[in-house]
């Protein structure tokens, strides 16, 4: 006698109802991930092309600034050998250092060293040197230490200490799209046009500037003079010390 077959009223997995919503959210979710999917390699693809751009924009500027070097060496040597001297074109790049409080500050200094943004001690600022901001700098000539700034400093600054003005606020500078969002108008990609647009005062100089905020540095190594609030050549701190600046950006970063 052969036994009755039995079915199972427990469903198998191809009887599984499953609910429409679910198989709408399932689908929305698996057509969200093919987009991030698509998003992802799209900006992997993007970012390799633009470290492309940045590599041999960088070698560029490389290039252009030991072929400016070596122009300096050439004309100074042409200039011996004819018996004159070689005199460098005026420096447009200065770099500003306040060094001296607000106490006892006239209102005209005070509101210039707030036009240059030194609101606090050891604030540094890239100023283009102009007629109007020299007058200015002699102004608050007792307040600051400035002078030339080379290209060693001025990279050493950025990437060691720079900050840029995002939003209104102090962000720091880790990744070359926060200066592409913010400069990218101007042609300022990355940190390297940053660099160069500072050091060389470009045509974008000012809004380069006015991106970076101003640096914060610390006191220097083994503090200033005894004479601190004299001038630079009488023995002090204060006023222009033209290349010997680079030294102090170097004590103080």
């Amino acid at each position: 006698m052969t036994k009755p077959v039995v079915k199972s009223s427990v469903p198998t997995h191809d009887q599984i109802l499953v609910p429409e919503t679910l198989l709408k959210k399932r689908k929305s979710q698996e057509k969200a991930r093919a987009e991030r999917n698509a998003t992802i390699e799209k900006r992997k693809k993007s970012n390799k092309e633009k470290r492309g751009v940045i590599f041999k924009r960088a070698e560029t500027y490389v290039k252009e600034y030991r072929d400016a070097e070596r122009e300096k060496i050439r004309l100074a040597r042409v200039s011996k050998q004819q018996g004159s001297f070689f005199v460098d074109e005026q420096p447009k790049l200065v770099f500003v250092i306040r060094i001296k409080g607000i106490n006892k500050i006239a209102p005209k200094p005070r509101k210039i060293l707030q036009l240059l943004r030194l609101l606090q001690i050891n604030n540094g600022v890239f100023i283009k040197l102009t007629k109007a901001t020299q007058e200015m700098l002699t102004i608050v000539n007792p307040y600051i230490a400035y002078g030339y700034p080379n290209l060693k400093s001025v990279r050493e600054l950025i990437y060691k200490r720079g900050y840029g003005k995002i939003d209104k606020q102090r962000i720091p500078l880790t990744d070359n799209q926060l200066i592409e969002d913010s400069l990218g108008k101007y042609g300022l990609v990355c940190v390297e046009d940053l660099i160069h647009e500072i050091f060389t005062v470009g045509p974008n100089f000012k809004q380069a500037a006015n991106f970076l905020w101003p640096f914060k540095l610390s006191n220097p190594n083994g503090g200033f003079r005894a004479r601190k609030f004299k001038h630079y050549i009488e023995g002090g701190d204060l006023g222009n010390r033209e290349e010997n600046i680079n030294a102090l950006i170097k004590q103080m970063n």
